[in-house]
């Protein structure tokens, strides 16, 4: 019972602090109405017009299954981009030829721009999803490395060696010493890789002919409908609001809730 009533309390806690994130979000809303006013609903609808092309649009099924789609793809795409760039970043942290191997090809990864990638993916692939998967790994895995590279390389080597001393093995020490700090370096890299996993995602559904919200987005382009052009975009941004406020974010503030011990009463981030 105590241990419920604990995790009730920090859920309270969480959802108010959303006022602030929420009171950003009525801003850029009200700076949205005001490009409407100023240029009108053939270049940029309101936000009440692309909200009501939302609600017609979620009881639209074939727009259902497109969503489902793009969700399923950015997902795998962002799960195996988390995994291989998080684990090939933890490898390259504990060891310096590992690392003086994999930035440059990591450099050279990120250099190449997305765009590129989905033309080689659309030959090797076709229009498929795996168009999209491959270009969402490819485009995210250096931000998760990074994380994970940056998360290793600063540990507290002193607290790794006293660990060391009482015996603790390599997983132990990864677990117990050097996880907590990385928690720090991997959230916001992974934030941004499930940010640029959906925009990727679109992007690719687009330009492949991939079904989606990309293709979605092709077929309201080309017909100039604009409310639904908003209303799927919209679509896109609500779902990387919701991968990071509703699953990334939460599960980090759990992680860390051993740093409220160090912060003066009251005091949130």
């Amino acid at each position: 019972m105590r241990y419920r009533l604990a995790f009730l309390g920090w859920a309270g806690r969480y959802l108010w602090s959303g006022w602030a994130g929420a009171a950003g979000l009525l801003c850029i809303a009200a700076a949205w109405q005001a490009g409407h006013e100023l240029y009108g609903s053939f270049i940029l609808p309101a936000p009440l017009e692309t909200a009501r092309e939302v609600a017609k649009l979620a009881g639209d099924e074939a727009f259902r299954h497109a969503a489902r789609q793009t969700a399923e793809r950015a997902g795998l795409g962002f799960a195996l981009s988390v995994l291989i760039g998080t684990a090939a970043g933890i490898a390259a942290g504990y060891s310096f030829a590992a690392m003086r191997l994999m930035r440059p090809v990591v450099t050279v990864i990120l250099g190449v721009p997305p765009i590129a990638w989905i033309v080689l993916a659309l030959i090797w692939f076709g229009a498929s999803g795996g168009t999209a998967v491959m270009t969402v790994v490819v485009a995210s895995l250096p931000i998760s490395f990074a994380g994970g590279l940056e998360g290793v390389a600063t540990r507290d080597r002193g607290l790794d060696a006293m660990a060391r001393s009482f015996g603790a093995g390599a997983f132990m020490r990864l677990r117990t010493v050097t996880a907590p700090h990385m928690v720090s370096y991997l959230f916001p890299a992974w934030t941004t890789t499930a940010g640029s996993a959906w925009k990727v995602t679109v992007m690719a559904e687009l330009l492949s002919n991939a079904g989606g919200l990309g293709g979605d987005l092709a077929s309201a382009r080309a017909l100039f409908d604009i409310p639904r052009v908003t209303a799927i975009v919209l679509v896109t941004v609500g779902f990387a609001l919701f991968s990071e406020y509703a699953l990334l974010q939460p599960i980090r503030d759990r992680l860390e809730q051993w740093r409220e011990a160090g912060r003066p009463w009251g005091v949130k981030r």
